[in-house]
């Protein structure tokens, strides 16, 4: 049993199948080349992982389309989110898809969210931060040079859902380790002068509330990107106007 959950946990978090070591297909990147904001809409970028493509809840469930919505509500008539996220991905693997798309458009704003994967598979931590700098300074590169415009999210704990009772590491040491990864990401993210977002805390709520964990038991569930859209929602509003 225990080495059944071992298979299907790294299905979920890593890319050690096949499926996940290609390229993403069109529903998942972006080729189209373009300037920023047209005909009075804006442009928004999501780079990520499964966490940016919303697995195992619908699309519009996905917080890059949940923020879309708010967005759209509250009068910043946003265009459908042009998505780079697999699930599984590493920071090494979403620099590898970036290149490989080859996009030369500029957007009006950029989400990343990256690294629960190089912690599940035991990636030094090093290797984390030299390739999230990398990857943030190419994030301010697809908003046209405007740091503003980046908005960084934190790694949520997944060592609080059901899925992770049967890992070989505890909730505490995942709790830990996502802690350094998520302070080595808040320190290159606002050094840089790019806004951070700790949605972590809130994520750790899911030990106590099965609503925000989806059906697979492991990702978020439409409810807690519902939070993450809430936290981050505001700052995107005061720089896109």
């Amino acid at each position: 049993m225990k080495f059944l959950f071992c298979i299907a946990l790294f299905s979920l978090l890593s890319s050690g199948c096949t499926k996940e070591k290609n390229m993403p297909d069109a529903a998942t990147t972006d080729t189209n080349s373009a300037t920023s904001s047209t005909g009075g809409s804006y442009t928004y970028l999501a780079l990520g992982d499964s966490y940016t493509i919303g697995a195992s809840v619908t699309q519009a469930e996905s917080f890059p389309y949940q923020l879309q919505a708010i967005l759209k509500k509250n009068g910043r008539n946003v265009e459908d989110p042009k998505i780079i996220a697999v699930t599984g991905w590493t920071t090494d693997e979403l620099q590898g898809a970036v290149t490989q798309a080859k996009i030369t458009q500029k957007f009006d704003f950029v989400t990343l969210l990256i690294g629960v994967n190089n912690q599940y598979r035991g990636y030094p931590l090093d290797t984390y931060k030299k390739e999230f700098s990398e990857l943030l300074q190419t994030a301010i590169g697809f908003a046209g040079g405007r740091k503003a415009r980046v908005f960084v999210i934190s790694i949520p704990d997944w060592g609080v859902t059901p899925f992770a009772k049967n890992y070989s590491k505890s909730a505490q040491t995942i709790a830990l380790e996502i802690d350094a990864f998520n302070a080595a990401a808040e320190q290159i993210t606002t050094g840089a002068g790019v806004s951070f977002t700790n949605i972590t805390p809130d994520s750790r709520t899911a030990a106590n509330n099965v609503s925000l964990i989806a059906s697979d038991g492991l990702h978020p569930s439409g409810k807690m990107y519902a939070n993450w859209v809430n936290a981050i929602s505001p700052k995107i509003m005061d720089v896109v106007k």
